[in-house]
């Protein structure tokens, strides 16, 4: 009896239609003549699934008690003993009531497939294990609920049930999915656009690269080795030359221009290393890789044509990039060269472009050798054990009657020159080998004592004794050299991997990059200095350590970095091969102070703008908006003033009733003018207290009717971090412009609810609403959308209560009502989650 086979309808979300999907299958099955009944589906009281139900034969359920509650769950003795041809088995992340025979539903599930019974279950992307912590970063919601990767990976078939997420919130508002006391709730907290445009580019992304998985495993199987262009992959060769960024800048190019495109740089090394390219510039290579969204791969192997196209095709890759050779003419009399061989050999699957670029044809030149630096003390020693040695073992072998030969004589002389190698190097092993050569030729080659050889045979023995040592020697003191080199390459890789780490990250801030450069480089001081010309003096803009110095000429070592740029250490002298790193510093330390300088720069553009636009605006307002009412004031004024009519007392009322709205009105627009004045300044100065929002939120409702605001504001909210004054102005006027555009009648919501670290204050109406082009417009200085039923303004209001809201370390957003309406979104700090409070503030507020 084999194992069933799994097949899994995978959805981003609830309600996207994965039991509809799975019933309809069913179906489908049933129609064929398949034996399918349903060991578990749970419909949640939604008509069109409940419908796909009928039809279909159901295994009765087990009913369990769990703390004076009756639960029921799929009775998987009842299914095996039914044995169908397909079980159809919803939730799979489900957790068993305690009392099962499993913990999990996947666990019974794998009861069904190892009796042989094919399962279609359902699943959603957020119960995948490893997704936990993402889902949770993203909806603020932790699933309690999981199912192993390996688990959903193993299923024969995997079906993406899609849904774009304004499709999923219609229908939802239509009562589709959750009952009407219910939706509101869920379409303001786990079911928000960006929650759902999230998850369902999880679902994507996850399916994708199981459908890639897939083909892998089916070429693997199938031993194909042909390219399949199902997806662009630009496989990028690198020699760690100069030309690697432009070939990399090339195949991002070329993999923007097709949807899904991949880059994948690829570095060969032979396997013996004595070719390797520098660190320092792969290092860089790599990571301009990164940034341009590919990935970087180091792969050893002698043939590196050969290596190249193995690797292309082990990644279904569709193009190879190259770049054109560097070698010089005479040079091609020893091959035709990488890029020639990859396109001769690469076949009609796999396209080749050569890439010209400024270094073709300068030639190529050899590796600087990298050679070890002995201490003086292991030279000394090596000496010692190259000379001594020789001398003291032949005057041990002259003093003693036994008689080892001449073979034996040799080796003991080579084992001496050997350990010079190893304790000194390559020189003192060479000065062994002369020495015993020597020793060997004058006292145990005949004739004695003398520097002659008699038989010809010893002079072959004395050479050969020579050529063993120096090889021997060579290699002991190679391998002693790259055994050294290789530390210190792997202390120089490290080092510039938690640079380039830095740099993708954005960590790194120009004093923190200094004291890295002065603790690696055990420097007492270290400065970043500048000038504007050749002509002009030094200055500092940045440094760490005691007396930094001001010159480059006065450091122990400098680095320049461009034409009027200079990293001055001071503290010692560093050796050459230091330098390598030194320059990787010194240009990421150029890259944090541009990075800087134009961060700085693009902000003060940024308000130079707003505040031009602002004036602008304010112009306006003032010429229009605040003379309407002056204008009904002085009309007012005048005509009670006027000697000619006989006013009656209604309509001296009537005149003075306008001219004190009037009033109300042109102090509403003052105030919104000078708080956002303020907030353009930066002169307000929000004082940030843990406080409780029953006490702030009902005194911001005194400037609308009683009557047309509902409040709903839990008992066991946290406190919030908030200035209560400009919370108070914000939630004012965002309710005022509430209960404006509200139809009569309809009361206002305001609604305050709690989502992992942030509080939520929502204000919900029932108005016309505003499009979603309009959304953010609104909250812009001097805007208003539509016309105002009930009284006007200078559309400063929300701009007004952003800014505020903002200044506390919060947001406001504007949403759509479910079923028709405007909502906005107050999203605060939950006090404990942010920056101590500064104690030299002001402890003033705008009220």
């Amino acid at each position: 009896m084999g194992r069933g086979k799994l097949r899994i309808y995978l959805g981003a979300a609830p309600g996207v239609g994965k039991t509809y999907s799975m019933l309809s299958e069913a179906h489908r099955r049933v129609e064929r003549g398949t034996d399918c009944v349903v060991a578990f589906v749970e419909h949640h009281d939604r008509p069109r699934t409940e419908v796909m139900l009928h039809g279909l034969d159901q295994v009765q359920r087990r009913e369990m008690e769990y703390r004076s509650a009756v639960f029921t769950e799929m009775d998987v003795d009842a299914v095996l003993e039914r044995k169908p041809a397909v079980a159809l088995v919803d939730e799979l992340a489900h957790t068993n009531v305690p009392g099962c025979r499993n913990a999990k539903r996947w666990q019974d599930v794998e009861e069904l497939l190892d009796a042989g019974i094919d399962v279609v279950s359902t699943v959603n992307i957020q119960h995948l294990e490893s997704l936990g912590d993402v889902v949770e970063s993203i909806t603020g919601v932790r699933q309690r609920e999981t199912v192993p990767d390996e688990v959903v990976r193993r299923a024969d078939q995997i079906e993406l049930v899609d849904m774009s997420p304004q499709a999923l919130r219609r229908r939802m508002a239509h009562g589709n999915i959750y009952k009407p006391d219910k939706l509101d709730a869920a379409l303001s907290n786990y079911f928000r656009p960006g929650n759902l445009t999230a998850l369902r580019e999880l679902a994507l992304l996850w399916v994708a690269d199981r459908v890639d998985e897939y083909l892998q495993q089916y070429r693997g199987e199938h031993n194909i080795r042909t390219t399949w262009q199902a997806r662009e992959r630009i496989v990028v060769g690198l020699t760690g030359g100069p030309e690697g960024a432009t070939l990399i800048r090339r195949a991002a190019r070329l993999a923007e221009k097709g949807a899904g495109g991949e880059v994948l740089a690829v570095y060969i090394t032979r396997s013996d290393g004595l070719t390797s390219a520098s660190p320092k510039d792969l290092a860089v290579q790599r990571t301009l890789v990164e940034n341009v969204g590919g990935t970087f791969h180091h792969v050893i192997g002698d043939d590196v044509p050969q290596s190249l196209l193995e690797f292309a095709r082990g990644v279904n890759a569709s193009q190879i990039i190259l770049g054109s050779s560097r070698r010089k003419a005479w040079q091609y009399i020893f091959g035709p060269g990488v890029g020639a061989t990859v396109a001769r050999d690469s076949g009609p699957d796999l396209d080749v472009h050569i890439v010209t670029h400024e270094e073709v044809a300068r030639g190529r030149r050899l590796p600087v050798a990298r050679h070890a630096r002995l201490s003086t003390a292991r030279s000394v020693w090596g000496w010692v054990v190259g000379v001594a040695g020789p001398a003291l073992l032949a005057a041990l072998l002259t003093n003693i009657d036994a008689d080892l030969g001449l073979a034996n004589d040799m080796l003991l002389f080579l084992s001496l020159t050997v350990a010079a190698a190893l304790v000194g190097g390559l020189l003192p092993a060479l000065g062994s080998a002369a020495l015993g050569s020597l020793l060997l030729n004058y006292y145990f080659t005949p004739p004695l004592h003398r520097l002659t050889i008699s038989d010809p045979k010893n002079i072959l023995a004395i050479a050969i004794f020579v050529s063993v040592a120096v090889s021997v020697a060579s290699v002991v003191d190679l391998a002693a050299r790259r055994t050294h080199q290789a530390a210190r390459l792997r202390a120089e890789s490290e080092i510039l991997s938690f640079l380039a780490g830095s740099v993708l990250r954005g960590e790194t801030t120009l004093d923190a990059l200094l004291e890295r450069v002065r603790e690696t480089f055990a420097m007492e001081s270290v400065a970043l200095l500048e000038r504007q010309s050749e002509v002009e003096r030094w200055s500092c803009t940045g440094s760490v350590g005691p007396t930094p110095v001001t010159r480059p000429e006065d450091a122990d070592v400098d680095m320049p970095v461009g034409g009027h740029m200079a990293l001055a250490l001071s503290g010692r002298v560093l050796p050459a091969e230091d330098r390598r790193v030194l320059a990787a510093f010194a240009a990421q330390a150029a890259v944090v102070l541009d990075r800087q300088r134009l961060r700085g720069e693009a902000e003060q553009a940024r308000e130079h703008a707003e505040g031009d636009r602002i004036r602008t605006a304010l112009l306006a307002a003032v010429s229009h908006d605040l003379r309407t009412p002056l204008a009904t004031i002085k009309v007012s004024v005048t005509s009670l003033r006027s000697a000619d009519v006989e006013w009656s007392d209604e309509d001296r009322a009537e005149l003075l009733a306008g001219i004190e709205e009037g009033a109300d009105r042109l102090d509403h627009l003052i105030g919104n003018l000078l708080d956002m004045s303020r907030l353009e300044t930066g002169t307000v100065r929000p004082l940030i207290r843990a406080k409780d929002l029953d006490e702030i939120v009902p005194m911001a409702l005194g400037g609308v009717p009683e009557d047309s605001v509902r409040l709903d504001i839990p008992e066991d909210l946290p406190l919030v971090a908030v200035d209560a004054g400009l919370l108070e102005r914000a939630v004012a006027n965002v309710v005022e412009n509430a209960v404006k555009y509200s139809p009569e009648g309809e009361a206002v919501l305001v609604a305050v609810s709690a989502i992992a670290d942030r509080v939520e204050v929502r204000v919900v109406d029932r108005g016309p609403g505003v499009p979603d082009e309009a959304k953010e417009r609104i909250f812009a200085p001097f805007q208003r959308y539509g016309d105002s039923p009930r009284g006007a303004g200078v559309g400063l209001g929300l701009a007004v209560a952003r800014g505020f809201v903002e200044a506390m370390g919060g947001t406001l957003a504007a949403e759509d009502t479910p079923g028709g309406g405007f909502t906005m979104v107050f999203t605060l700090r939950a006090a404990g989650d942010g920056p101590p409070v500064r104690p030299d503030l002001p402890a003033t507020m705008t009220s």
